[in-house]
């Protein structure tokens, strides 16, 4: 048997397990076994569906979730390869935040529109609604999601997936998820577990900000966890290991939003983001987003020495300036602003204990200059605690002593949703 036909097989094994128990919740699925070459490339899960398991979709009038990160690995858009396929009847588009072709800023509405390849209409699910309805679902027969995540809890991809399969199961209509690597790995899981009195659409369930999921092991989650009814099917990521590098998928890296450069950005993106909540630029309008903050008043080198004397496990703070340009959120425009960036150094890098003592220096470092956007602020923390303890003065340390509060539990609820080894 060829390698080619041996992932083909296990991948339509894959789906069939999880077609099988998905309504239930419960039971895992068979994974993927690991590629004979460990760089070998990764089939996304629009491959799979076409090449494996067209039934899920043949004689359908099909429904796509998507955006410009839905391709294959030639870069072909998922949105052309199901259209042009002679066994498929693709009727409608939803876009996400962002938009179908991702450039949209963040936090802007994305009305409908008409898709100028297909002539198919795009319905946003980031403007009146942020959930399909009866009008827009009307004669859809199974509905797919294929989009790139970027494995934090604050990023509003997987709540339109989640908000859309509320919509579906309502409906009777199947739910298929596309499904595509975690680019900044499957085994990290970090920072705090968020409070569900502080469920949001920047973050509905309670999991931790670097969450360990790919998108379709976060639909089975809610499924099995978070109440969610839907029949459910996950086109498996095939050949991806939980431990795989995202250069070594052979995925091309599409930025998934406007802000998210490079793959390194989202390493630092569930620490950093926090940032979004205060006065301090995250970088944006530069070609570091997330990988750097900074605001005119700091002391770049200053700030440095005062991290680095911290000892974060992982990281290094290296001292920097930069203007942004036209950013999106309107910090410091065009402006000089003094900081640091952040440099991963090992396994043992953590972003969200590199942001607790961001914030502690930053803050300190600011004095008056600092405020809060409270409300934003607590939607990414998941709670007012974090913020409280920060006004109180609470130091690095003892902010890190139970930051991991929460972790074991939901790593332990979240084996039974995992697909890959």
């Amino acid at each position: 048997m060829t390698t080619s036909s041996r992932w083909a097989i296990l991948g339509t094994r894959g789906l069939l397990a999880l077609f099988t128990t998905a309504l239930a919740g419960s039971a895992s699925c068979q994974a993927p076994a690991e590629a004979d070459d460990p760089a070998a490339a990764v089939r996304p899960g629009i491959e799979v569906l076409l090449s494996d398991s067209l039934d899920l979709v043949r004689g359908r009038r099909v429904g796509l979730i998507t955006n410009h990160t839905g391709r294959d690995r030639n870069g072909t858009s998922s949105i052309d390869l199901l259209a042009q396929h002679p066994e498929v009847e693709l009727v409608a588009l939803y876009s996400p935040e962002h938009g179908i072709r991702g450039s949209a800023e963040a936090g802007v509405s994305v009305a409908g529109s008409v898709d100028a390849r297909t002539g198919l209409p795009v319905h946003s699910l980031y403007g009146e609604t942020r959930a399909p309805n009866d009008e827009t679902l009307e004669g859809i027969e199974v509905l797919l999601f294929d989009i790139q995540d970027v494995g934090t809890r604050y990023y509003t991809y997987l709540s339109t997936m989640a908000l859309a399969m509320e919509a579906a199961g309502e409906r009777g209509i199947p739910f298929v998820v596309l499904d595509r690597p975690n680019p900044i790995g499957g085994d990290p899981v970090q920072g705090n577990v968020l409070d569900p009195d502080y469920s949001s659409f920047v973050g509905l369930y309670p999991i931790p900000m670097r969450h360990g999921l790919t998108a379709g092991e976060f639909a089975r989650m809610a499924v099995g966890e978070f109440g969610v009814r839907v029949e459910l099917s996950v086109a498996v990521a095939d050949g991806w290991r939980r431990t795989m590098p995202f250069a070594d998928t052979g995925i091309p890296w599409i930025a998934p939003s406007p802000n998210m450069p490079s793959v390194e950005s989202a390493l630092h993106y569930p620490g950093t983001c926090l940032f979004e909540g205060t006065p301090i630029s995250v970088g944006r309008g530069t070609d570091r987003a997330f990988q750097q903050v900074g605001a005119p008043w700091l002391d770049g080198d200053e700030l440095a020495a005062r991290l680095q004397a911290l000892a974060v496990p992982g990281v290094r703070f290296v001292a920097v300036s930069f203007a942004p340009e036209n950013p999106g959120d309107g910090k410091f425009g065009s402006t000089e602003v003094q900081g640091v960036r952040l440099e991963a150094d090992g396994p043992a890098y953590d972003p969200t204990l590199a942001a607790l003592a961001l914030l502690v220096e930053i803050k300190a470092m600011s004095g008056d200059r600092w405020s809060w956007r409270v409300g934003h602020f607590d939607r990414l923390a998941g709670t007012d605690a974090l913020r409280n303890a920060l006004d109180a003065g609470v130091s690095y340390r003892e902010l890190a002593e139970g930051w991991g509060d929460g972790l074991e539990e939901y790593v332990d609820r979240r084996t039974a949703y995992l697909l890959y080894n």
